[in-house]
């Protein structure tokens, strides 16, 4: 073999975001000037180049060459330990290549983010909020909830303390507000909290990155509205004025009008009971016999009998319907990623399960990256109904008074077109264009 190559190490440590070097012995052992071209191989060729790129060599002479690892910082390159090869490809068609191996391990980091939805609420009895807490380092995180709030007067909680969550995923947690006493009326009370997201810290070390702080408040509404007393005293006001015109002009009319029609000749026809001919109930003045019947002579007279009727069956009371299920709260979130210069990339967050209707209330669309394209949200085949430009906005949200019906079967989707891929501050730029979605609102059963 005319050709030897090897590595000064077979192991090495790339940290996300630098530059790792790994030096790459070439030797040729042949008869004849020959140049050398490298290919890395393997789950980090992406991020793996080879400095330079050609070498070339006289016989017997030796150079080296830099395994140059530049791993970026994002959540798609996991921690942990890859295996490499590089091929040493000569130019001649006698020769073989040569591919010696090695492994690079990737260092782990942590950033967190994380954003409250929404950032204030109101109501009467209680708040309630949302918290979506985004890994964006390359490894498992657990990270734990607190909540304190601005006054006493109210309590704040999550549904749990702490929230695990896959690299590059978001995951949900609920907040409550409560207030200590309810408010019956007066003006609303604003009270304010604040929801911290800390990342687990090792005992005696500091914390991998630093807590995330959100600020929220919630308004509590009075029991009874302020327009209430108002309405009150205008109802109270149309009673007087509505009993004082029957009191004071249809009452007296209605007693005139009973008087006038009470004559001599109604008194006389209402107690003796004369039509104006003299006697009662007819011009003879005698009592009125009833009409004997008619029948042969000899025979006797028969009466006819009336038919009993028969009483109808009751109808039978019809079985009440089957109340159906209450509806349950529902969120989903999915996340895409679209390169440059391809075609558009799409993912499901939701699929409505047979029976079922999901009432679409909230949607939150982030671009953290600060990317350039555009992203189009669909509930089925066709029917789109939000459209955005990724360039004007880093995290977009919105909510629906009237909720966006998905029916069983139906798909919610984000497809995302990426021209441009966005570059985070004090961060290198990814490879791919990468938006998030979360969808909230309730599943609802319908009837078959």
């Amino acid at each position: 073999m005319s050709l030897t190559a090897s590595l000064d190490a077979s192991s090495a440590t790339a940290v996300p975001g630098e530059e790792t070097s790994l030096p790459l012995q070439v030797r040729n052992s042949g008869s004849t000037v020959e140049e050398y071209r490298f290919e890395v191989a393997g789950a980090c060729a992406a991020w793996t180049t080879v400095e330079p790129a050609t070498l070339s060599l006289y016989p017997g002479d030796a150079e080296s060459v830099s395994v140059v690892f530049r791993p970026p910082r994002d959540p798609s390159v996991l921690a942990g330990e890859t295996p490499f090869g590089v091929r040493v490809v000569p130019t001649s068609d006698h020769a073989e290549p040569v591919v010696p191996e090695g492994r690079v391990t990737v260092a782990p980091f942590t950033e967190v983010t994380a954003e409250l939805v929404p950032r204030g609420s109101h109501g009467v009895r209680r708040g309630a909020h949302k918290i979506a807490v985004d890994n964006r380092g390359n490894t498992p995180l657990t990270v734990g909830l607190t909540a304190r709030s601005g006054t006493e007067r109210a309590r704040v909680s999550f549904d749990r303390s702490e929230l695990t969550v896959e690299p590059g995923r978001a995951a949900f947690a609920e907040l409550r507000v409560k207030p200590g006493k309810r408010l019956w009326r007066g003006t609303p009370v604003v009270h304010t909290f604040q929801a911290v997201v800390a990342p687990p810290a090792p005992e005696g070390e500091e914390p991998a990155a630093p807590p995330v702080v959100l600020d929220g408040s919630y308004q509590q509404e009075a029991v009874l509205p302020r327009w209430l007393p108002r309405a009150l005293a205008l109802v109270c006001v149309l009673a007087l004025i509505l009993a004082g015109f029957w009191y004071g002009l249809l009452r007296p009319a209605v007693k005139s009008a009973a008087r006038e029609a009470i004559t001599p000749e109604v008194i006389a026809s209402a107690t003796t009971g004369t039509d104006g001919a003299g006697g009662p109930n007819g011009g003879s003045g005698g009592p009125s016999a009833a009409p004997a019947p008619t029948t042969a002579p000899g025979v006797a007279p028969t009466a006819k009998a009336t038919p009993t009727p028969k009483p109808k069956p009751s109808a039978k009371p019809k079985p009440s319907a089957k109340p159906l299920p209450p509806d349950v709260p529902t969120s989903a979130q999915v996340q895409v990623r679209d390169a440059v210069g391809g075609g558009p990339s799409s993912g499901t967050a939701l699929t409505v399960p047979s029976g079922k209707a999901f009432r679409l209330t909230d949607i939150v669309v982030q671009n953290p990256q600060g990317d350039a394209g555009s992203v189009v949200v669909t509930t089925g085949e066709g029917s789109r109904f939000l459209t955005l430009a990724l360039e004007n906005f880093r995290d977009s949200d919105y909510h629906f008074v009237t909720p966006i019906v998905v029916p069983a079967g139906g798909r919610v989707t984000m497809t995302v077109t990426c021209r441009k891929v966005g570059r985070p501050v004090g961060a290198p730029a990814p490879g791919r264009c990468a938006e998030s979605l979360l969808l909230g609102g309730t599943m609802q059963s319908v009837k078959p």
